[in-house]
């Protein structure tokens, strides 16, 4: 089972959709990834994904986020550096759309009104030390599973990791309920993530594998289930 991960980055997604079956994974960046665990292109995910999506089973897309990130929110609409990142979401789900194999495309919490019918996943649901919520929006129908919160989440943001506090959630009463901190070390993200091949710029970019593990178990299934029927 062949999957083209575009804007693909450090491999995050793509080793989740290894371990959930698909056994031959191409990435597609305009940055160079040499960190990367699996075959990659380096070029124009968009332009390639046109002239090769159709050669492959399934396709896993992660447009840059940086245009719908709460962090940003603030400063939209005042001509600064918040304005000027593009919205690749838009036609990276329109190309999609258009292929008729399966996808999925995964984004931030602020891409919610260009993304229709989602499912959100955060670390809770699989034992992560990270919370890290995405969205997820597939031509299929993708289950959740359980919400689970992590009491102590380890963020994995930043230039470095230098645990710092980065925030503190209080419960009705007033009372501290958790803390958020950045990873101490590499090695401390790379255990919360999931990741411990990544450097530290291509685990703070990534989601968990075990999203993409969660979703390609679903999506390999699709991709069987068709070849069944032809």
């Amino acid at each position: 089972m062949r999957l083209l991960d575009l804007f693909c980055g450090a491999g995050g997604a793509a080793m989740g959709y290894h371990r959930a079956g698909f056994t031959e994974i191409v990435g597609v960046d305009i940055k160079p990834q040499p960190r990367y665990p699996f075959s990659f292109v380096l070029g124009d995910a968009l332009e390639y994904c046109a002239a090769h999506g159709r050669e492959f089973d399934a396709i896993h897309a992660s447009p840059p986020c940086q245009k719908f990130t709460q962090m940003s929110a603030r400063w939209r609409g005042r001509g600064g550096v918040a304005d000027s990142h593009p919205d690749l979401l838009t036609p990276t789900l329109m190309a999609l759309r258009t292929l008729g194999i399966p996808w999925a495309v995964e984004n931030v919490q602020g891409a919610r009104p260009l993304m229709g019918r989602v499912v959100s996943l955060h670390g809770g649901m699989f034992g992560l030390g990270v919370y890290r919520p995405r969205l997820f929006a597939s031509d299929l129908l993708i289950l959740a599973p359980t919400a689970l919160m992590p009491l102590e989440p380890i963020g994995v943001y930043g230039d470095r990791p230098d645990g710092r506090r980065l925030w503190t959630r209080l419960n009705g009463n007033g009372k501290k309920r958790s803390v958020m901190r950045c990873a101490k070390s590499l090695e401390e993200a790379q255990v919360a993530m999931g990741m411990d091949w990544a450097d530290w710029h291509g685990t703070k970019e990534a989601i968990p594998p075990a999203y993409t593990e969660f979703i390609g178990k679903q999506l390999l299934r699709a991709v069987e289930k068709r070849e069944e029927i032809a």
